[in-house]
């Protein structure tokens, strides 16, 4: 019975495909439609997350109410909370009129928070009251107001990774993921890619008033193996490509499909090969060698720093001062922080690199001095003053101050938030 239910969701809402996973998280869709839970969807970016979320909403009691599907990544962080909840008339500049949020407007019926992982800690805490209470305060106001609205978020990202890196609150994440989807990526679905390769194929043909095109025994193997990185999306545009561009013969062997296939993209990072070795060494394999020798160079810059700084008086407070600069550093080639004398710090180094080293010394041990007494060279310090000149510079105009900084809007917002800036 509920297997006869599934094939005729795929058909209401279009959904392609066979695999037990797919089914599964259909399955898991349809028993939590009728309930008022919340629903964390998961799953690689183009794989149909948006598609479970309209099927749990006209599944449920609320399909006659409204229905929002919101990007939490392509909201600005300093409107955020103004498109969730409202804001009052004069609450900020630009508020010339007071404006219902979402969750006031979408009374009744189910929000869909896309890229949930995107959404800034300040609004999840605010989130965090809506789903617990059904309240939330717009913003510029102190009136508490209800709403009744269901949740269904998604999220191609590891939440419990950004819950550990403080980037997400680990009580939200559970008060959203009462009820977690997993829908599966392209690669895993088997014969599904080619369901929707024939699919899209008709759809294309009926489109652009072509035949339909297909493939070769051959051609349909490598469609199978190829891992869709970019999941269903890409596999359509693939196909509507390939329907535009064949002209002459519909009929795609292998050796044409290879031609609309782009490279894969390897998960790990490539070694560096010898160029004696290989002549094919690509600009990725060059960029890796370049990374690993400045890491190399600055533990280097480190050790020599190190020992400038323990023939000094002062040595001891200024390592204990900055001890996170040289925690990463190898014990063996160095005497004991813990233990500095006033004696010189031996390195193992050759005669050639201590000459050169006896020479820049005092240069070094200058530059220490100076900076003990300099505090104007505090970066946030230096961040703030440019902000501040960013902002009074375009009359307070933060997109136009963003741009003469080199940062997104948002990232300013952010900034200007941190360092309190907001009554400028």
């Amino acid at each position: 019975m509920i297997d006869s239910e599934i094939q005729s969701i795929k058909q209401r809402f279009g959904i392609i495909g066979n695999s037990s996973l797919l089914n599964h998280a259909l399955r898991v869709a349809m028993q939590v439609a009728p309930t008022d839970m919340s629903v964390l969807i998961t799953g690689e970016s183009g794989s149909g997350k948006e598609s479970f979320s309209k099927i749990i909403h006209h599944l449920s009691p609320r399909k006659h109410n409204q229905f929002i599907a919101i990007n939490c990544g392509s909201i600005p962080e300093g409107t955020i909370d103004s498109e969730l909840f409202g804001h009052e008339k004069g609450s900020f500049t630009g508020a010339h009129e007071a404006r219902k949020g979402y969750f006031e407007v979408t009374n009744g019926g189910t929000i869909f928070l896309d890229e949930i992982g995107e959404m800034p800690i300040g609004t999840q805490a605010r989130l965090l009251r809506v789903l617990e209470n059904g309240e939330f305060i717009k913003v510029g106001s102190s009136k508490v107001q209800k709403t009744d609205v269901r949740v269904v978020a998604a999220t191609n990202v590891n939440l419990m990774k950004y819950v550990d890196e403080g980037k997400f609150r680990e009580d939200l994440y559970y008060r959203l993921s009462t009820i977690p989807i997993y829908v599966p990526p392209l690669r895993d679905r088997g014969n599904d890619i080619d369901l929707l390769f024939r699919k899209f194929a008709t759809d294309f043909a009926e489109k652009y008033k072509v035949k339909p095109i297909t493939l070769t025994d051959d051609a349909k193997e490598s469609l199978l193996q190829y891992r869709f990185p970019g999941n269903i999306r890409q596999l359509k545009n693939l196909t509507e490509q390939i329907s535009v561009l064949s002209t002459d013969d519909k009929v795609i062997d292998r050796e044409t499909l290879q031609k609309y296939l782009p490279s894969e993209r390897n998960s790990l990072p490539a070694l560096y090969r010898d160029a004696s070795n290989d002549q094919g060494i690509s600009e990725r394999d060059l960029l890796y060698k370049v990374l690993f020798d400045m890491k190399k160079d600055m533990n280097e810059l480190k050790k020599f720093v190190l020992e400038a700084l323990q023939n000094e008086g002062s040595a001891h407070q200024i390592i204990e001062n900055h001890s996170e600069l040289f925690e990463d550093l190898d014990n063996n080639n160095l005497t004991h922080t813990n233990h500095i004398t006033e004696e010189p710090v031996l390195l193992n180094i050759n005669s050639e690199q201590s000459n050169h080293y006896e020479d820049d010394s005092q240069e070094i041990q200058d530059i220490a001095h100076e900076t003990e007494d300099d505090e104007s060279l505090s970066i946030e310090k230096k961040e703030k003053e440019l902000i501040i000149k960013a902002l009074m510079k375009n009359n307070n105009k933060r997109k136009y101050a963003a741009k003469d900084l080199g940062i997104s809007e948002r990232t300013l917002y952010r900034k200007i938030k941190q360092y309190e800036l907001e009554d400028l």
